[in-house]
């Protein structure tokens, strides 16, 4: 979020003149007197630097500014759901949900734990409901609380969304894409699209949020991410997400140089007498790993180690016997330096990568070119 929160009142003023087309008509929608409804148009043109409308005597006829921008007020004026919430209140509230606590929302902002007390305990009021309560030393969300909070950051992300379109219409370098990336997609894919897009749009800031899918994915329903990247998913988990595939991924079997599994005859038989490490059982990848045993006729063998992260995986397979199932890409250095090998899996295991999104994620311009070029990146990637 912007030092400064954004003034609610003044966005909707801005989409209910586009709507009505007269300042009366307008300002009867928001509750508001005409000088007051000006003012604030006023005061969102100097925030901008922008002329939202050219005032003539058959009404307010919107700019290009206020054509790019309105559609994402009139969303996040929805999305927040009351007129007498505040963006002071937002902030202070996802501030608190975010991180976990006043004093830790506090030392983020630098706004004092008292100012974000009174800021949240008069949003509850606002809204007539409770949003958080108090277990001990800990803050939980009440559902309301968990409702509120997710429109609240859907309402935030609409409008950066709507600020960088305004600044990338004024010429102005400005903008940021925030990425959740999954493991695989740390190897190539996504490096490559932003060497790609970093020399296309210097002036977009790009974030990357690692975790795994169970970590990524709730931010990104909330809106503090834009996408996410890495294994799709069959399941219920992510039915309220849309997912585009982008390329396939062969797994292989990788060990340390030198392992008697490499000059083995019969790989699928031998590979079970070894120790195995693999993420945990809710990852595709395991249940990738699991059907191949199954389809070998073999009974699935106990994983005493169970590990999600490649760098791990990597010292623990240079100093032992172990093997694992991972994309040669994501151990490339080790393979080419001839630390660690790869050998095609005794039965043919593939997985699907691909993009995560927001059923109504409505990217800017520049986020979708970075969505093109992870298309395209993704194309060479699987060659």
């Amino acid at each position: 979020m912007s030092d400064r929160p954004p003034n609610i009142r003044h966005y909707a003023a801005l989409a209910a003149t586009v709507r009505h087309g007269t300042l009366s008509r307008a300002a009867r929608a928001v509750n508001l007197t005409q000088p007051a409804l000006t003012q604030a148009i006023s005061g969102l043109e100097g925030t901008l630097g922008a002329t939202l409308f050219e005032r003539g005597p058959s009404g307010m006829s919107p700019t290009e500014a206020a054509l790019l921008l309105a559609p994402r007020a009139e969303a996040a004026i929805e999305l927040i759901g009351s007129p007498r919430v505040t963006g002071t209140q937002v902030r202070a509230f996802l501030s608190v949900v975010r991180a976990g606590s006043y004093a830790a929302a506090s030392e983020a902002t630098g706004i004092s734990p008292a100012s974000l007390h009174r800021a949240v305990a008069d949003l509850s009021v606002a809204l007539g409901q409770r949003l958080l309560d108090r277990h001990g030393r800990s803050l939980v969300l009440t559902p309301a609380g968990e409702r509120r909070a997710r429109a609240f950051g859907l309402a935030m992300a609409e409008l950066r969304a709507g600020l960088a379109e305004v600044a990338a219409w004024q010429g102005k370098a400005g903008g940021r894409i925030v990425i959740g990336a999954m493991p695989l997609s740390r190897a190539r894919w996504l490096p490559e699209t932003i060497r790609r897009f970093s020399g296309a749009y210097p002036g977009i800031d790009i974030s990357v949020h690692e975790g795994s899918h169970a970590e990524l994915a709730g931010p990104l329903r909330d809106g503090e991410i834009d996408l996410m990247l890495g294994a799709l998913r069959e399941d219920a988990v992510a039915s309220d997400l849309d997912q585009e595939a982008v390329f396939e991924d062969r797994p292989a079997l990788v060990v340390r140089a030198g392992h008697p599994l490499l000059e083995s005859a019969e790989p699928g038989a031998a590979m079970l007498g070894y120790p195995w490490l693999l993420p945990s059982r809710e990852t595709p990848l395991r249940r990738y790993w699991e059907a191949m045993i199954r389809a070998l006729g073999r009974n699935v063998p106990h994983v005493g180690i169970e590990c999600g992260s490649v760098m791990t995986i990597r010292q623990l397979l240079l100093s032992s016997d172990a093997i694992t199932l991972l994309s040669p890409d994501q151990v490339s250095v080790e393979l080419e330096a001839g630390i660690l090998a790869a050998r095609p899996t005794p039965v043919p295991v593939t997985r699907t990568i691909g993009i995560s999104t927001r059923p109504s994620w409505r990217p800017t311009a520049a986020q979708a070119a970075f969505v093109q070029m992870l298309r395209e990146a993704g194309v060479a990637v699987a060659n």
